[in-house]
Protein backbone atom coordinates (compact mmCIF):
# COMPACT_ATOMS: atom_id res chain seq x y z
CA UNK A 1 0.00 0.00 0.00
CA UNK A 2 1.24 3.47 -0.89
CA UNK A 3 0.37 6.68 0.97
CA UNK A 4 -1.12 9.40 -1.20
CA UNK A 5 0.93 12.52 -1.88
CA UNK A 6 -0.60 15.90 -0.95
CA UNK A 7 -1.31 16.76 -4.59
CA UNK A 8 -3.22 13.47 -4.96
CA UNK A 9 -5.70 14.31 -2.17
CA UNK A 10 -7.79 16.63 -4.38
CA UNK A 11 -8.56 18.99 -1.51
CA UNK A 12 -10.83 21.97 -2.10
CA UNK A 13 -9.32 25.43 -2.34
CA UNK A 14 -10.46 27.97 0.26
CA UNK A 15 -12.82 29.46 -2.35
CA UNK A 16 -14.25 26.03 -3.24
CA UNK A 17 -14.61 25.17 0.45
CA UNK A 18 -16.51 28.39 1.16
CA UNK A 19 -18.91 27.62 -1.72
CA UNK A 20 -19.54 23.95 -0.89
CA UNK A 21 -22.46 22.63 1.12
CA UNK A 22 -21.73 22.61 4.85
CA UNK A 23 -22.61 20.32 7.70
CA UNK A 24 -25.51 22.16 9.45
CA UNK A 25 -23.45 22.64 12.60
CA UNK A 26 -21.99 25.61 14.45
CA UNK A 27 -19.22 24.87 16.94
CA UNK A 28 -19.35 27.16 19.99
CA UNK A 29 -16.28 27.50 22.21
CA UNK A 30 -17.28 28.60 25.72
CA UNK A 31 -14.23 30.32 27.24
CA UNK A 32 -11.61 27.91 25.88
CA UNK A 33 -8.19 28.81 27.28
CA UNK A 34 -5.70 27.03 25.02
CA UNK A 35 -4.92 28.63 21.68
CA UNK A 36 -3.66 25.25 20.47
CA UNK A 37 -7.08 23.79 21.26
CA UNK A 38 -8.75 26.66 19.40
CA UNK A 39 -6.55 26.08 16.35
CA UNK A 40 -7.17 22.34 16.42
CA UNK A 41 -10.93 22.91 16.59
CA UNK A 42 -10.68 25.15 13.52
CA UNK A 43 -8.79 22.41 11.69
CA UNK A 44 -11.31 19.75 12.75
CA UNK A 45 -14.20 22.05 11.78
CA UNK A 46 -12.61 22.47 8.34
CA UNK A 47 -12.26 18.69 8.03
CA UNK A 48 -15.98 18.18 8.62
CA UNK A 49 -17.03 21.35 6.72
CA UNK A 50 -19.01 22.89 9.58
CA UNK A 51 -20.91 26.10 8.94
CA UNK A 52 -19.11 28.21 11.52
CA UNK A 53 -17.12 28.44 14.73
CA UNK A 54 -18.24 30.86 17.46
CA UNK A 55 -15.50 32.03 19.81
CA UNK A 56 -16.79 33.28 23.16
CA UNK A 57 -15.44 35.09 26.20
CA UNK A 58 -11.74 34.52 26.84
CA UNK A 59 -11.39 32.26 23.77
CA UNK A 60 -8.60 33.72 21.62
CA UNK A 61 -9.36 34.96 18.13
CA UNK A 62 -7.38 34.73 14.89
CA UNK A 63 -5.03 35.94 13.71
CA UNK A 64 -2.61 34.59 16.27
CA UNK A 65 0.44 32.43 15.61
CA UNK A 66 -0.38 30.06 18.50
CA UNK A 67 -3.79 29.37 16.91
CA UNK A 68 -2.26 28.99 13.44
CA UNK A 69 0.28 26.41 14.70
CA UNK A 70 -2.53 23.87 14.90
CA UNK A 71 -5.15 25.43 12.59
CA UNK A 72 -2.80 25.20 9.59
CA UNK A 73 -4.79 27.82 7.68
CA UNK A 74 -8.29 26.66 8.68
CA UNK A 75 -8.99 30.08 10.20
CA UNK A 76 -9.18 31.30 6.58
CA UNK A 77 -11.52 28.58 5.34
CA UNK A 78 -13.95 28.21 8.26
CA UNK A 79 -16.36 31.08 8.93
CA UNK A 80 -16.06 32.34 12.48
CA UNK A 81 -17.28 35.11 14.70
CA UNK A 82 -16.58 36.35 18.21
CA UNK A 83 -19.13 36.90 20.98
CA UNK A 84 -18.32 38.66 24.25
CA UNK A 85 -20.20 35.95 26.16
CA UNK A 86 -21.38 32.47 25.26
CA UNK A 87 -24.94 33.51 26.13
CA UNK A 88 -24.81 36.10 23.34
CA UNK A 89 -23.74 33.35 20.94
CA UNK A 90 -26.57 31.11 22.14
CA UNK A 91 -29.14 33.90 21.64
CA UNK A 92 -27.76 34.69 18.16
CA UNK A 93 -27.71 31.05 17.05
CA UNK A 94 -31.17 30.32 18.46
CA UNK A 95 -32.51 33.31 16.48
CA UNK A 96 -30.84 31.77 13.39
CA UNK A 97 -32.78 28.54 13.95
CA UNK A 98 -30.10 26.37 15.57
CA UNK A 99 -30.93 23.76 18.20
CA UNK A 100 -28.60 24.48 21.13
CA UNK A 101 -26.73 21.44 22.47
CA UNK A 102 -24.15 21.32 25.24
CA UNK A 103 -21.49 18.62 25.01
CA UNK A 104 -21.20 17.90 28.70
CA UNK A 105 -21.70 15.37 31.48
CA UNK A 106 -25.00 16.33 33.07
CA UNK A 107 -28.21 15.03 34.59
CA UNK A 108 -30.58 13.76 31.90
CA UNK A 109 -27.93 13.99 29.17
CA UNK A 110 -28.36 11.86 26.06
CA UNK A 111 -25.50 9.55 25.19
CA UNK A 112 -23.96 10.45 21.84
CA UNK A 113 -24.38 6.96 20.43
CA UNK A 114 -28.15 7.13 21.02
CA UNK A 115 -28.67 10.68 19.69
CA UNK A 116 -30.10 10.95 16.19
CA UNK A 117 -29.95 14.35 14.44
CA UNK A 118 -33.18 15.39 12.74
CA UNK A 119 -33.03 15.96 8.99
CA UNK A 120 -33.21 19.65 8.11
CA UNK A 121 -32.30 20.79 11.64
CA UNK A 122 -29.30 23.01 12.40
CA UNK A 123 -27.22 22.35 15.51
CA UNK A 124 -25.04 24.55 17.71
CA UNK A 125 -22.65 22.30 19.63
CA UNK A 126 -21.20 23.97 22.72
CA UNK A 127 -17.81 22.81 23.97
CA UNK A 128 -16.70 24.19 27.32
CA UNK A 129 -13.64 25.43 29.13
CA UNK A 130 -10.88 22.84 29.63
CA UNK A 131 -11.29 22.89 33.44
CA UNK A 132 -14.89 23.95 34.13
CA UNK A 133 -16.71 22.64 31.06
CA UNK A 134 -19.76 24.39 29.66
CA UNK A 135 -20.67 27.32 31.93
CA UNK A 136 -23.62 26.96 34.29
CA UNK A 137 -25.32 29.98 32.68
CA UNK A 138 -25.20 28.31 29.27
CA UNK A 139 -26.38 24.96 30.68
CA UNK A 140 -29.57 26.75 31.77
CA UNK A 141 -30.21 27.84 28.16
CA UNK A 142 -29.54 24.67 26.15
CA UNK A 143 -32.20 22.63 24.39
CA UNK A 144 -30.46 19.38 25.27
CA UNK A 145 -27.17 17.94 26.38
CA UNK A 146 -25.14 15.20 24.73
CA UNK A 147 -22.59 13.15 26.63
CA UNK A 148 -19.80 11.08 25.10
CA UNK A 149 -19.76 7.61 26.68
CA UNK A 150 -16.49 6.92 28.50
CA UNK A 151 -15.19 3.71 30.00
CA UNK A 152 -11.85 4.53 31.64
CA UNK A 153 -10.70 6.13 34.87
CA UNK A 154 -10.52 9.74 33.64
CA UNK A 155 -13.48 12.09 33.88
CA UNK A 156 -13.29 13.68 30.45
CA UNK A 157 -11.69 13.81 27.03
CA UNK A 158 -9.60 16.74 25.82
CA UNK A 159 -11.86 19.32 24.13
CA UNK A 160 -10.30 18.67 20.72
CA UNK A 161 -10.82 14.93 21.05
CA UNK A 162 -14.42 15.58 22.13
CA UNK A 163 -15.00 17.84 19.14
CA UNK A 164 -13.56 15.23 16.77
CA UNK A 165 -15.73 12.46 18.21
CA UNK A 166 -18.93 14.52 18.16
CA UNK A 167 -18.37 16.09 14.74
CA UNK A 168 -17.58 12.70 13.19
CA UNK A 169 -20.74 11.27 14.77
CA UNK A 170 -22.90 14.13 13.46
CA UNK A 171 -21.25 13.95 10.03
CA UNK A 172 -21.77 10.21 9.74
CA UNK A 173 -25.40 10.38 10.91
CA UNK A 174 -26.38 13.45 8.85
CA UNK A 175 -24.48 12.79 5.62
CA UNK A 176 -24.52 8.99 5.60
CA UNK A 177 -27.55 8.55 7.90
Amino acid sequence: MRKLKLDELNRASVEEFKAQEKLPVAVVLDNVRSMHNVGSIFRTSDGFAVEQVCLCGITAQPPHREIEKTALGATSSVNWQYFETPLLAVDHLRAEGYKIIAIEQAESSTMLNTFTPTAGEKYALIFGNEVNGVSDEVMQQVDTCIEIPQFGTKHSFNIVVSAGIVLWDFYSKIVHG
